[in-house]
């Protein structure tokens, strides 16, 4: 079996991250470890979080360094590093996973290809009363069951069908560029190393993606699971969204793609 090693990001977020791991202590595939990529939270945040990944019986490494602000793409290149893993998935820690989420994602990789999953999201009321069965059971992932706890009916449903047939073809036609989403996406370590991991530069907005334009000019190119593999987006705010860091984000992004750069000099690997 394939070793895959699941790189989840978190920062002072305990309560979520549990209810993430309940999701992945239900997995049907069994050889992966997870890697908590811890932005900066508080020592009882870890603590908790360490307890929940011990409780849950899962295989882990928990890497983390002091908070100074949004050093998400930092944090990511360690994990990366010590990853035990040939294959790795990347997640957040406000995403839960049904149980297939691994296997789904072991059984589409393919050489040379990065695959670009997607997310369903949930409302503020569902996100903070999502109890332990609810996961443990798998009706959370169940569309019927989100629309009578107060979910509008939209197409955000449609990445949550069963019919593998139906959900591949889905992918197929989609007009949804596959690009590499941080909160659902999985590459072959080998290749993340040959671009040097995340631009550290790289604030929020676009981190992910601009990884997956290097992997894209390195010939590795995306491949659409959104309709076959979408973990549940658990809400919540955002206040380290601002638009200098996008701005500074985009011209980055930019300049990768005009340049058709492979490696950042701001990576795992730093050159200068």
């Amino acid at each position: 079996m394939l070793k895959v090693s699941v790189i989840i990001s978190t920062y002072n977020k305990s309560n979520f991250l549990e209810k993430v791991l309940w999701g992945y202590s239900k997995q049907t595939y069994s050889n992966f470890e997870i890697i908590i990529a811890d932005d900066g939270s508080s020592e009882e945040h870890q603590k908790k979080n360490k307890s929940n990944l011990l409780f849950n019986n899962l295989e882990y490494q928990y890497v983390h360094h002091e908070d100074d602000g949004f050093r998400k793409c930092k944090i990511l290149n360690q994990a990366i590093l010590q990853s035990k893993g040939d294959y790795l998935i990347f997640s957040d820690g406000d995403c839960i996973p049904d149980q297939d989420f691994v296997e789904k994602h072991v059984f589409l990789a393919e050489k040379g290809r990065f695959l670009s999953g997607g997310h369903v999201p949930l409302n503020k009321k569902n996100s903070s009363s999502i109890f332990k069965n609810d996961i443990i059971n798998q009706q959370i992932f169940n569309k019927l069951f989100l629309i009578k706890k107060g979910e509008k009916v939209s197409k955000k449903f449609l990445k949550m069908i069963k019919n593998t047939f139906i959900a591949s073809a889905l992918d197929r036609m989609t007009l949804t560029k596959p690009t590499f989403n941080g909160n659902n996406s999985s590459a072959w370590k080998k290749d993340v190393l040959l671009v040097n991991g995340f631009d550290e530069r790289m604030k929020y907005g676009g981190l992910d993606c601009e990884m997956g334009y290097r992997l894209n000019n390195l010939g590795i190119k995306g491949k659409q699971i959104r309709h076959q593999c979408s973990p549940l987006h658990l809400y919540h705010e955002r206040p380290y969204k601002n638009d200098i860091d996008r701005k500074a984000n985009r011209e980055i992004r930019s300049e990768t793609i005009a340049s058709k750069k492979i490696f950042t000099e701001h990576g795992i690997e730093k050159r200068q």
